[in-house]
């Protein structure tokens, strides 16, 4: 399990600095093909995403450029639950060096976030001291994948990625 978590630390901070270098210098690392066209284009779609928080509150990605930005799948009920805590050490450690981790709670596999916003909410704060920002439930997979993760895994969206 503690390597799990090393693992999981460690593939977090090569996304978010990968995801950094990309959107502050629209370039793509070398083990990542160029995009020919639309760089500016798939850039500017993901700070034009506003979701919800946890608790309601509507977050302007706008707001993340300069940022480094880790986006999480999250679920409160599965193996992969004390990632919360490797998050939020990841957090606490470089959030003052404009690194922002956004968790994404999700009930697309096998029915492991099954609680409510607020559910959600009182979970990670009482168990993992989460203060990170957590969005409402989303869909990550299917016909009704949010927008956001539809960017995410989609290379004619995000230029790059699939």
């Amino acid at each position: 399990m503690k390597n799990m978590k090393k693992l999981i630390l460690s593939a977090s901070v090569i996304a978010i600095f990968l995801f950094a270098k990309c959107a502050r210098t629209q370039e793509r690392p070398t083990s990542l093909p160029a995009s020919t066209s639309g760089e500016a284009k798939t850039e500017s779609k993901f700070y034009s995403f506003k979701l919800k928080t946890l608790e309601g509150k509507e977050v302007d990605f706008a707001t993340l450029k300069g940022k480094k930005v880790l986006i999480v799948n999250t679920a409160s009920k599965c193996g992969y639950t004390p990632q919360y805590e490797s998050l939020e050490k990841l957090y606490k450690t470089y959030k003052d060096k404009n690194v922002e981790v956004l968790g994404f709670p999700a009930n697309n596999f096998m029915s492991q976030e099954p609680g409510s916003n607020s559910d959600i909410k009182e979970f990670c704060t009482k168990n993992y001291g989460v203060s990170f920002t957590m969005f409402e439930k989303v869909d990550v997979t299917g016909n009704a994948k949010t927008p956001l993760y539809k960017w995410l895994s989609t290379k004619s969206e995000n230029g790059w990625n699939e």
